[in-house]
């Protein structure tokens, strides 16, 4: 068994920001990777909508990562943690190895939530995955291609937080500038009192306003009871019940932690929430451990967001520790630097931090752009996406819509119109859920 200083799980924001900070002193490191990729997740509704394609958002963690000489990548997902022993067990492609490590950080993310109703990841896209944004983009494709006055033109988006009104409003901008203004029904279901209900107010106003002039049907203060053959229920607070016809429904109302959150829990005794993320110590270790840390969304720390920035600052904190440069023990401090969500060409959200007044329209959308050019990984995928967005956002192209129309392998089994004769689609959807949070600025 081989052993190494620092272990890092997770190539997401969070693993990536330790690995780097790490490398600064030249600290013997190996990242464990579950697909090999750094998922730039903000930009997985533009995947799914054409805007650009996946490879320019995922590049492999080991080429983002190659001058960092001290730093060692491997492919494989974590099955188990010795705390005591201070090994990690992790399968390969080619079978099971084990690590030593002096120090462990674990940032490995988290999952769509569906409340306790699992069945519902079977009806509905969720916007997690690379592979997630290439089914929606096939469905989207299929659902343009389908008569406009069938249930296929109908897409239902659930949670009104940054991920579900980029969505709303790039599938809107989708028919105006690409289908040449092609019928789309487009619902927005929310069950706060506003869109965006983390900013509320003017932000929050202007964002719903943007969207009902773009043509979307938002239903705020509005739950999902029930998805089946193509209909979806929603209820508002004064129990009124409505029946959409949909055969698009993009769930964007919630995280959980992943199952790897759990094997943490039970090898150092740390406590979790009720969406199992780890109840982490204010320092970011992990239970009674002094050599495991924990950080981003698989962790609830100060009600923190679980978002990018937050990630990418605990990264280098737990790395600060790891290399001296930061006092055991010391507390993490985040550094609000504001939040942001697209809506659609031209206009876009900025909540500035310290209380500064919010930005909206073409500055923001300006600004949307830039601060997510500048932070994805690669200058050759930066040049590649800039260039998709020329083409999507002052021509009329949909580069992502070259890759094929074919539905790939898992792809949630929601029938595009009416199901065939005698097909019968899972029922029993039941509660609603909460929305996911603004988007934040990756800037950290």
């Amino acid at each position: 068994m081989r052993s190494t200083h620092v272990v890092v799980i997770g190539s997401g924001f969070g693993g990536l920001a330790a690995a780097k900070q790490l490398a600064k002193s030249n600290i013997e490191t190996t990242l464990i990777s579950a697909n090999g990729t750094h998922l730039f997740q903000p930009l997985l509704y533009q995947v799914a909508t054409g805007v650009t394609v996946g490879e320019r958002i995922a590049p492999p963690i080991a080429e983002v990562l190659r001058r960092r000489r001290t730093v060692d990548v491997v492919t494989g997902y974590v099955t188990e943690v010795d705390a005591e022993r201070k090994v990690v067990t992790y399968a390969t492609a080619d079978g099971i190895e084990q690590i030593g490590y002096t120090y462990l950080i674990v940032a490995a993310g988290a999952a769509q939530a569906y409340f306790g109703h699992d069945e519902w990841a079977d009806r509905t896209f969720a916007l997690k995955t690379l592979e997630d944004s290439e089914n929606l983009r096939t469905r989207l494709r299929a659902a343009f291609d389908a008569p406009a006055e069938i249930a296929a033109r109908t897409v239902v988006v659930v949670g009104a937080g940054a991920t579900g009104v980029e969505v709303a409003g790039q599938v809107a901008e989708l028919a105006r500038r690409f289908h040449d203004d092609a019928e789309i029904r487009i619902h927005l279901v929310e069950g706060a009192d506003d869109v965006l209900p983390f900013y509320g107010g003017t932000l929050s106003g202007y964002t719903l306003a943007a969207l009902e002039k773009a043509g979307v049907t938002v239903h705020t203060g509005t739950f999902v009871t029930a998805i089946e053959d193509d209909v979806v229920t929603v209820k508002d607070k004064a129990g009124a019940e409505r029946e959409i016809a949909a055969g698009t429904v993009v769930w964007s109302a919630g995280v959980k932690a992943t199952p790897l959150a759990g094997v943490i829990a039970e090898a150092t005794g740390c406590e979790t929430d009720r969406n199992g993320r780890l109840l982490i110590n204010r320092d970011l270790t992990v239970g009674g451990r002094a050599d495991v840390f924990a950080l981003g969304d698989m962790t609830n720390l100060n009600g923190l967001p679980g978002q990018s920035p937050v990630a990418m600052q605990q990264g280098r904190h737990a790395a600060d520790i790891i290399r001296g440069k930061t006092g055991p023990g010391t507390h993490f401090r985040y550094l609000d630097k504001g939040s942001m969500a697209m809506i659609d060409t031209p206009h876009a959200v900025i909540q500035p931090p310290l209380g500064l007044p919010g930005l909206t329209g073409i500055v923001a959308w300006a600004g949307w752009l830039a601060v997510h050019l500048y932070y994805l990984a690669g200058m050759g995928n930066r040049v590649a996406v800039l260039r998709d967005w020329l083409r999507a956002f002052v021509g009329t192209a949909r580069p992502g819509f070259t890759a094929t129309a074919a539905l790939p392998d898992g792809a949630p089994t929601v029938t595009v119109g009416a199901p065939e004769a005698g097909e019968e689609l899972p029922g029993g959807l039941g509660v609603a859920g909460a929305p996911d949070g603004p988007r934040q600025v990756p800037v950290a």
